[in-house]
């Protein structure tokens, strides 16, 4: 009876991954990303500063 054999074993551990050499393209298309992100961020907050578009939500007609 070894108390070492009984609850979760230890996970092995993964090999460090190696840091890929990207192409032009690749870099480009991640620099793109991030200026359509940046310009989202700007989109929301001058959005933000107006105030709402829609003011009321479900509208109740007069009917009873």
């Amino acid at each position: 009876m070894s108390s070492r054999e009984g609850g979760k074993k230890k996970p092995l551990k993964a090999p460090k991954k190696k840091e890929q050499s990207m192409a032009e393209e690749d870099i480009a298309h991640k620099q793109k990303m991030k200026e359509q992100e940046k310009a989202l961020q700007e989109a929301k907050a001058k959005a933000a500063q107006k105030g709402p578009l829609v003011g009321g939500g479900i509208k109740k007609s007069g009917k009873k």
